[in-house]
């Protein structure tokens, strides 16, 4: 299938943005026997966190590069040295599947590159400052309870569904980047041969080396 035959696909956008959260939530290793609705709670409580945070700025060094569609990325932040790696030919074809699914409404021109790059903003802003102990207390995830202290625990995935909360919020976008990285993510099993018609969970936009 090719990115013209799309929009005969599956409606993914049926599915609304807590929705998609919830699923990358879903589809995060630790995650795999928790209570539904735990996850909707959460995916809310990160939804909000990211929708909530003041404009950052991202200080890091940027790099334009291809190879994302063979690493399957549209982004990535790697902290030695900070570095934000946009992806050119994944953004790419990110804009002609918005074309593509009649989806430019949501995400104008120029606005995945803008939203990948706030997103990996964020996640540097959580890497070195106060901001992920802020979004522990947001999740109210206890890993652990003595008496009246209790211990903010770690979500698997609660930063990522933030950031991309975060970038709809700051670029203006109709809908969540995590819609479009699940088009991305259907693109790419159309392409492998995979594709078995059902909605699969959103692609990851970045993986962070430590």
């Amino acid at each position: 299938m090719t990115v013209k035959d799309a929009p005969a696909r599956a409606d993914l956008a049926a599915t609304d943005d807590i929705g998609w959260a919830v699923r990358l939530l879903a589809a995060t290793p630790t995650h795999e026997h928790r209570d539904p609705e735990l996850l909707r709670r959460w995916a809310r409580a990160a939804d909000a966190f990211g929708s909530a945070l003041a404009p950052v700025a991202c200080d890091a060094r940027i790099v334009e590069r291809d190879g994302g569609l063979e690493l399957g990325l549209l982004a990535r932040y790697t902290s030695r040295p900070p570095t934000v790696e946009l992806y050119t030919d994944t953004i790419d074809l990110a804009e002609r599947v918005v074309d593509a699914r009649g989806w430019r409404d949501w995400y104008p021109p120029g606005s995945v590159r803008a939203a990948a790059l706030a997103h990996e903003a964020v996640h540097l802003h959580l890497h070195h400052g106060p901001a992920k102990a802020a979004l522990k207390s947001a999740l109210g995830h206890s890993a652990l309870r003595l008496g009246r202290l209790r211990v903010s625990g770690h979500v698997a995935g609660a930063e990522e569904v933030a950031a991309h909360a975060y970038a709809r919020t700051v670029c203006g976008l109709g809908r969540s980047p995590l819609l479009l990285t699940a088009a991305l993510a259907a693109e790419a099993e159309a392409r492998s041969g995979s594709a078995n018609g059902s909605n699969p969970p959103p692609a990851r936009d970045a993986r962070r080396e430590n």
